[in-house]
């Protein structure tokens, strides 16, 4: 059974200017239509990081039309029902987050902070491309789940375990 439908995926990050920009643009052009990506910060920075949209031109994928925005835009009266919410830095994941209309799923998939990074450009430049790989890597992972016919509990673990792919920054619980 083949589906037309699309699922709105929002990634968060506290800043809104690195991680979850470049999560949004990867999905965006990898989902084909089939996913419409969004980003949020609860704490926007008000701006998109310059390296961020370096790495997405020196990839290939667009660099325009994003912002740096609140999560409030999301929760707010014809705001986009999101499908899935993942939270891609560990600031945001620990923050608490508004009640998101439909009960999206929801994952960490956290990565290091690219704009943390002090040196030079090209260890900033590498910071970045680095950053860009993990998520594209986790993004590709999750295109590839079958959405319309796994069960919610088998899809959840699913989306923990693309969290935990190489580059997590989810420290290991006790219970492993």
């Amino acid at each position: 059974m083949t589906t037309n439908r699309v699922y709105n995926v929002l990634f968060l990050c506290t800043a809104n200017s690195s991680r979850s920009i470049l999560a949004e643009s990867i999905l965006e052009t990898e989902g084909k239509g089939r996913f419409k990506a969004y980003s949020a910060g609860s704490q926007p920075r008000g701006e998109v990081n310059p390296l961020a949209l370096k790495e997405l031109a020196a990839l290939g994928y667009p660099t325009t039309g994003f912002r740096s925005k609140s999560w409030d835009e999301f929760v707010v009266a014809g705001a986009p029902e999101m499908d899935f919410i993942f939270t891609v830095c560990d600031t945001a994941h620990g923050e608490a987050c508004p009640v998101w209309i439909g009960h999206p799923m929801t994952a960490h998939w956290g990565v290091e902070d690219p704009a943390a990074v002090e040196g030079s450009e090209v260890e900033k430049g590498r910071a970045f491309a680095q950053a860009a790989r993990f998520l594209k890597n986790r993004i590709v992972a999750f295109l590839s789940l079958p959405l319309s016919s796994i069960d919610k509990l088998a899809l959840e673990q699913h989306l923990h375990q693309i969290g935990a792919m190489e580059g997590t920054t989810a420290k290991p619980t006790a219970a492993g």
